[in-house]
């Protein structure tokens, strides 16, 4: 599993980022974390835990796709958040661990002072998010490949490629899958299916179906506004793409949010499937994307919960947020947000398998 841009967590560090008090535990205090950064693949398979949580803080794929940085700023106030949520009978958190996060600042470090000019700028940030994407790919097949599901904090929605290609490598591995393929859900304004014309934000799940790794895909809440014709053609007349538009849900009603989730689920669940959240879709919460139309909190935590319960998770996903954009504009509750999120999932999901 070469990862050279991870870190990987000790005790010490949960506990630093933990308030303790008398009379109350913390998920801070019950996570697990690995021994030591050796062997990492043994450790993995022998662990306890089902669900092992980590984070890409980056914004190099957004800023490829022409966007505001700030992405990389949620991963720390999320981590904060969650360690401090109380440990009890409904999530103890002994049922998760805790990995550790990616560091590509070395590569944003290099594009910033020696690439000259915008677009020179651009190509440079595709090309490493092509590294970034084997590195994330490698990880994630190791964590597959040991039975566990991977919940992870984006970061951009680039990594949806090296998760989804990951996992089903992984899966493969594992002799749970014939082929290397996965489906995958996604709550999203946007497809992120733009054309393969080098990686970033917004094609991470074009590359992983022209490359083989996605077998079905369905996006749910996208905006119309900000569809392109070619994508939206491009789900008309492929049976393996579908979608549901925010507009089709709330504005023309021909089903309720959770009839779209359940058709979501019930397209992707012949196979283990990659559930995927992007922030953006959530109305007024920070990211490169932001939007004043939307669906709620309450929405996403009822997507994760329903998710949890009908599909066989292939990892979970959550991206796009930020508590502060490149433009200066903050917002500290996003890292809270996604502490509810990953909270709803896990306690659904440990209870259905």
């Amino acid at each position: 599993m070469p990862v050279p841009h991870f870190k990987y967590y000790n005790k010490q560090d949960l506990l630093y980022l933990t308030r303790l008090r008398r009379f109350e535990t913390r998920l801070g205090e019950r996570l697990q974390v690995l021994s030591s950064a050796d062997d990492v693949a043994a450790q993995l398979h022998h662990s306890p835990a089902r669900f092992v949580l980590l984070g890409i803080p980056e914004d190099i794929g957004v800023k490829a796709n022409y966007g505001k940085g700030g992405a990389d700023s949620v991963w720390i106030p999320f981590l904060v958040a969650f360690l401090n949520l109380q440990s009890n009978d409904f999530l103890t958190g002994d049922e998760i661990l805790l990995l550790g996060h990616f560091d590509f600042g070395d590569l944003q470090y290099l594009i910033e002072n020696h690439a000259k000019g915008e677009e020179e700028k651009i190509e440079a940030y595709r090309h490493a998010v092509a590294q970034i994407d084997e590195e994330v790919e490698n990880l994630v097949k190791g964590i597959v490949a040991a039975g566990k599901i991977p919940i992870v904090i984006g970061g951009g929605h680039n990594n949806a490629y090296p998760l989804i290609k990951g996992a089903a490598r992984g899966l493969l591995k594992a002799n749970r899958i014939p082929l290397a393929q996965i489906n995958a859900v996604n709550l999203d304004a946007h497809t992120d299916f733009r054309p393969s014309e080098g990686r970033h934000s917004g094609n991470g799940f074009r590359y992983a179906e022209e490359d083989g790794y996605l077998q079905k895909y369905c996006v749910i809440g996208v905006q119309e506004n900000y569809l392109q014709q070619n994508v939206w053609l491009d789900f008309v007349n492929n049976p393996f793409l579908d979608m549901i538009t925010y507009e089709d849900i709330f504005v023309q009603e021909k089903r309720n949010f959770d009839q779209a989730v359940i058709h979501a689920c019930s397209f992707g669940g012949d196979n283990f499937c990659g559930i995927e959240l992007d922030l953006d879709v959530i109305e007024n919460t920070l990211s490169s994307a932001c939007s004043p139309v939307g669906i709620t909190a309450l929405h996403a935590r009822r997507y994760l919960t329903l998710a949890a319960r009908t599909l066989q998770p292939a990892y979970l996903h959550i991206c796009e947020g930020a508590v502060q954009l490149s433009d200066g504009e903050k917002a500290s509750g996003t890292g809270k947000l996604v502490s509810y999120l990953v909270s709803d999932y896990v306690k659904e999901a440990k209870s259905q398998h």
